[in-house]
């Protein structure tokens, strides 16, 4: 299994794990820039490194922990502009939901249900129920670059991004094992998200679509 999906989509999806999913409430690149990692923040456990502090905007937002030994790096964390910052904090603390739900064996998590809805939530369910199937987790660092964003006249955001998951790892839960594989062109990915605010004034990320070993995100 990939570190990260190369499609992050409802339609692999049976229509009564639809309609489960609706009952309850509620993706993939390199740099051409430097190699230096700024602002990593390493897990060390299943109730430690909460995401970052929330900006003051009275959103009650959920704890985020990372899996122990699990790091994800943004670059750019913040461009200056409140509104795209806004959709850059809120992509990546559903980009960590993720990864604490594959941690803690959590497909229905209500961090990942805050962050995303329609195609983006039910994949990414699809994608943790995935990890749990197979006995695994997320470990290592997976640095996100060249994140940029764009608004279109219907309010929504758009949202372009690599991942670099040279040093992104899954480990096998039973035995620790880390599984670590060869460096490629497919360790790197390239992501089109799109986002829309919602009544609470969070950026919820609604379609994730990615393609591994996209030239655009090699180093």
């Amino acid at each position: 299994m990939n570190r990260r999906p190369t499609l992050l989509a409802a339609a692999s999806l049976t229509a009564a794990a639809v309609l489960s999913l609706s009952a309850c409430g509620g993706g993939d690149g390199g740099s051409k820039n430097d190699d230096k990692i700024e602002g990593a923040g390493h897990g060390s456990g299943p109730t430690a490194t909460p995401s970052p502090k929330a900006p003051a905007d009275a959103i009650e937002r959920p704890r985020i922990a990372l899996p122990k030994g699990d790091a994800l790096v943004f670059t750019p964390d913040t461009v200056g502009d409140s509104e795209k910052d806004a959709v850059l904090r809120d992509n990546a603390n559903y980009l960590r939901a993720i990864d604490e739900a594959i941690g803690a064996r959590d497909p229905k998590s209500k961090s990942v249900a805050f962050y995303s809805k329609d195609s983006a939530y039910l994949g990414s369910v699809d994608w943790i129920s995935g990890f749990i199937k197979d006995g695994t987790t997320v470990t290592g660092t997976v640095r996100y670059f060249d994140r940029k964003v764009m608004f279109s006249k219907d309010g929504s955001a758009g949202l372009t991004y690599c991942a670099d998951e040279s040093k992104g790892y899954t480990k096998d839960v039973k035995t620790g094992k880390t599984n670590v594989t060869e460096v490629s062109k497919d360790s790197y990915v390239f992501y089109n998200d799109r986002l829309r605010k919602n009544s609470k004034g969070v950026w919820q990320t609604t379609r994730s679509i990615s393609k591994r070993g996209d030239e655009v995100c090699q180093p």
